[in-house]
């Protein structure tokens, strides 16, 4: 793990030729990439690195903060070996390829750029474990909900999970397609029941289109609703003005009839928008879609493995108060033209691949020496 990690940032990449190059070992590189391969085949790593990564994060989640789960494409467009290989929908060209799809759970507050990377899983409807996509997100719920004891609001852009999520207590927050039916005096479509709501109030954002910031207009309002079959009164917050149809935010949380109350559901929902950006610096900065391995449980552990480096980037360089030296040193140390980004976890991938890089001893001598064999096997034993 140490290694991965460490070769993972030192070349931003995560093909295996190049993460042996960066540990400057002695052996050949071919040698070394059959190592880390076989290492990597382990079953169960994924969930052993993803049991030890919730242990450390969920100390970070508190009852407010916001678990939001983004499902994405992994894009695979020539490969032909690769395991289970699915079809998907190419998010960035706009038309269907294959490759596999991943689902992330991302820590976030309102107000604040700080993600806290929880839950990474790579999977694919072609393997002989698929259940189904609902079955996926339930697993992850469950994984990451067990980890931090129930605190948390999940924020969602899928309507398919009410019951499973009431039934356990968990709060949320899910966009609402316009077809689904709610309870509001009348059985009705959500579409209908939201070009029904009054705005409560108008609130000012800002877009940004073509490197420029055009002002929105918002309209807001709420309507107290139930969904068919279930006793639990819920809100259904509306929104007017992102696009032709309204924004649908259905949440069980306890709204007020103030404009901080149900403004808070908005602003909670907006915040996905700041995780999909922390999807996108995963796949760009460390060349995801460049992955190579051909076996499905490599994939699935490299991708475990990936989620530690983001919260290594994203939150254990703040946390570490020996560590906050070194972030002011790897920020100055990313070469960009235009200073650091609003979204500084580019520039600090960036600096750090340039400061280990640079280092050019690989990661042996920075660790202690190895202790005797009865010693680990000791360890091991407690």
């Amino acid at each position: 793990m140490m290694e991965m990690v460490y070769g993972i940032q030192a070349r931003q990449s995560l093909r295996l030729t190049e993460i042996s190059r960066a540990l400057g070992e002695k052996v050949s590189v071919k040698k070394n990439v059959e190592r880390l391969s076989r290492q990597l085949g382990r079953v169960g790593l994924w969930r052993f690195v993803t049991l030890r990564l919730l242990k450390m994060a969920a100390k970070r989640i508190g009852e407010a903060t916001l678990l939001v789960l983004d499902i994405s494409d992994l894009s695979k467009k020539y490969a032909r070996r690769m395991e289970y290989l699915a079809k998907v929908r190419d998010g960035s060209e706009k038309e269907e390829g294959r490759g596999y799809w991943t689902l992330n759970v991302i820590g976030a507050e309102i107000g604040s750029a700080r993600v806290v990377p929880l839950y990474g899983r790579l999977y694919s409807p072609q393997a002989p474990d698929w259940g189904s996509e609902n079955a996926e997100i339930q697993r992850a719920i469950a994984e990451v909900s067990a980890a931090t004891e129930g605190r948390g609001i999940w924020v969602l852009d899928r309507g398919k999970l009410f019951d499973y999520l009431l039934d356990r207590g968990h709060r949320f927050i899910i966009r609402l397609r316009g077809d689904r039916s709610l309870e509001s005096g009348s059985l009705q479509s959500a579409l209908l029941t939201a070009q029904d709501c009054p705005a409560l109030f108008v609130e000012y954002v800002a877009k940004e289109e073509s490197d420029q910031e055009r002002p929105l207009r918002l309209e807001v309002g709420y309507r107290k609703v139930r969904l068919p079959g279930r006793p639990e009164l819920l809100t259904l917050v509306v929104v007017r003005g992102f696009g032709t149809e309204p924004l649908m935010l259905l949440t069980d949380l306890s709204i007020k009839r103030s404009r901080k109350s149900v403004w808070h559901v908005v602003a909670a929902y907006m915040s996905r928008w700041r995780v999909e950006e922390t999807i996108r610096f995963l796949k760009q900065s460390y060349e995801l879609e460049d992955i190579r391995l051909l076996t499905y449980v490599r994939l699935q552990n490299m991708v475990a493995i990936l989620m530690a480096v983001a919260y290594f980037t994203a939150v254990y360089l703040e946390l570490r108060l020996k560590l906050r030296v070194l972030m002011k040193h790897v920020l100055r140390a990313a070469r960009r033209v235009f200073g650091v980004p609003d979204f500084r976890l580019y520039a600090l991938a960036d600096g750090i691949k340039h400061f280990l890089f640079s280092q050019s001893r690989g990661l042996k001598p920075a660790l202690p020496p190895p202790k005797p064999y009865f010693v680990q096997r000791f360890l091991f034993d407690v």
